[in-house]
């Protein structure tokens, strides 16, 4: 409940910087604002999950590791959008649905069943996914999925509101350093 109600005033609040952003990719490559794509939520239910479109239309629907040059894809909105982690804001839409939380692991890709098969192993598929996590603070993109993993059962192990609010923290100084970015 709580996370739906922040989540509401950060949209509300946010409102000019995400028009803001939308005029950038409307400018840059034309409609839609928003991309959206199938992600594991939850108990291995499925989801949608909205971001900014940071790449070009055309851009084949995979994880960006899995593209043999991502960076022809990435709008130049798109670039200062992900290192800034801003293309992530219309998660916000997926925190007031219920479908996510601000802090638990980062939703896998629907596809992603390595890592899906990690999680269920440690029994952190149970935690709802979140906007950010302990593994997002700890590497992002540099670490394993392994490693990931232990990071999300570490999280799970751990959890509680003053550990939130230090993952909260962490996040923001680790946005600004751009660490774990790979793309």
């Amino acid at each position: 409940m709580l996370n739906r109600f922040f989540a509401l005033v950060l949209l509300v609040v946010g409102s000019p910087i995400y028009l803001l952003i939308a005029l950038f990719i409307v400018l840059e490559d034309g409609f839609p604002v928003f991309f959206k794509q199938k992600r594991v939520g939850i108990n291995y239910t499925f989801f949608n999950i909205y971001k900014f479109r940071s790449m070009k239309k055309d851009t084949p629907n995979v994880a960006t590791h899995l593209l043999e040059n991502p960076n022809q894809y990435v709008l130049k909105t798109g670039r200062l959008l992900r290192k800034l982690s801003l293309d992530e804001l219309p998660n916000l839409f997926n925190i007031i649905k219920g479908e996510m939380v601000f802090v638990g692991p980062r939703p896998a890709l629907y596809n992603q069943d390595d890592l899906m098969k990690l999680r269920i192993k440690a029994g952190v598929e149970k935690l709802k996914p979140g906007i950010t996590g302990w593994a997002q603070i700890n590497g992002r993109d540099e670490i394993s999925l392994e490693q990931k993993v232990k990071f999300e059962k570490e999280y799970q192990e751990r959890k509680s509101t003053w550990f939130d609010i230090k993952i909260i923290v962490l996040t923001f100084t680790s946005v600004l350093k751009s660490d774990g970015v790979k793309h």
